[in-house]
């Protein structure tokens, strides 16, 4: 860092299991990609090609290079998958994973109804060849999974093969994890943390105020996922306790 300051969490270092960010890329040109690596590269674990934005993103394989040439693993949104999926493309769908060069996939079924042990096969099918990252959790606002649920659900999904689970939130963390209003589903949060182990989970977390509410939570080292690019910093700051938001929660009292 650019300077000293005593008191501050100690954070995990890349490449990491824990203190994971992963970065929500929406169709970012090549520049501002560019502009992603040189700001924040050293504190983006992973970037997702938001749900099927790789479909009809410019310059595709030369963005997923460059993204790769930082060490900064790129996968596609989960919604890619289901899209091949639903029309019976799964063969293709690996065929485009190898086209370029990913290793790293999301099985998710937050769009459509998906066997759960169908979803299971295909994680364990994929689990053979590529990191696989699976989300639980609906799309649908009106779908609300009980606790007991989800843990069984997400526990089912690391038994296939999964590297780690996806806590669904959408990219405005209004769904799943969230009420509509965007406030955290504590009682769900803290019950799914009595089963399955906090590094396990990747908690899509795309509003500050549900960022800073699960560093309180489980620390400057919990995983969150779907942050914007302009958020890489400003959410390296609250897990540190530099922002107000978590300003005197590390500090010694």
């Amino acid at each position: 860092m650019n300077y000293e300051l005593n008191q501050l969490p100690e954070r995990t270092v890349k490449p990491r299991n824990t203190g994971y960010t992963m970065v929500m890329d929406k169709g970012l040109s090549i520049r501002q990609a560019e502009d992603l690596i040189e700001t924040g590269g050293q504190f983006t674990d992973i970037v997702k090609l938001g749900w099927a934005t790789s479909y009809v993103t410019s310059n595709l394989k030369e963005k997923i290079e460059l993204y790769k040439s930082a060490n900064i693993p790129v996968y596609f949104g989960g919604t890619l998958f289901e899209a091949f999926i639903i029309r019976n493309q799964f063969d293709d769908y690996r065929a485009v994973i190898d086209k370029y060069g990913i290793e790293h996939v999301e099985v998710s079924d937050g769009s459509i109804i998906l066997d759960h042990d169908k979803k299971c096969e295909y994680i364990r099918t994929l689990a053979k060849d590529i990191t696989v990252l699976s989300e639980v959790g609906s799309k649908d606002a009106e779908k609300i999974i009980p606790p007991y649920q989800w843990i069984e659900l997400m526990q089912k999904e690391l038994d296939a093969g999964a590297w780690k689970v996806i806590g669904e939130a959408r990219e405005g963390g209004t769904v799943g994890l969230f009420r509509s209003s965007g406030e955290v589903r504590s009682g769900l949060v803290q019950e799914i943390l009595t089963k399955i182990p906090n590094e396990k989970i990747i908690w899509e977390a795309p509003q500050k105020e549900q960022q800073v509410w699960f560093i309180k939570l489980c620390g400057a080292n919990v995983n969150l996922g779907n942050i914007a690019p302009h958020e890489v910093i400003p959410l390296e700051t609250i897990r540190l306790g530099l922002r107000g938001d978590t300003f005197d929660h590390f500090l010694d009292s």
